[in-house]
């Protein structure tokens, strides 16, 4: 396991763990389309990540994009949590702020892997 996935995983998991509180906490209305949908997301990225981790080479690779691509859909439903104000914009800037720390880091690790500098598996 790379150094930079356990740290990333680490993160991950608590913002999950944070997240997971907030949605918890959405209108009973809206907690069954939007928060189940955003604990999905997030949880689907946490076991994407797991697979990046044990993995090299392409199918690594793949698995970062992947996280990109479900981080793109995670801000998009953060967004609208904000906008139906089931995240005030203390909780709204938290999550955003999170989340692109998160992708920053998966970005970074691609760039080190589509380098040729991923020693480790």
């Amino acid at each position: 396991m790379s150094r930079e996935g356990l740290e990333l995983a680490v993160g991950w998991e608590r913002f999950v763990g944070d997240l997971l509180d907030r949605t918890s906490k959405f209108p009973k209305a809206l907690r069954y389309v939007l928060g189940q949908r955003l604990d999905e997301a997030a949880l689907d990225v946490a076991e994407q990540l797991v697979e990046a981790q044990y993995t090299r080479g392409e199918r690594r690779a793949r698995s970062l994009r992947e996280i990109n691509l479900r981080l793109s859909r995670i801000r998009l439903l953060v967004r609208l949590a904000h906008a139906r104000r089931c995240l005030d914009p203390r909780a709204y800037e938290h999550c955003s702020r999170e989340i692109d720390a998160f992708g920053r880091g998966i970005g970074a690790w691609l760039k080190q892997l589509q380098g040729g500098l991923d020693g480790d598996g």
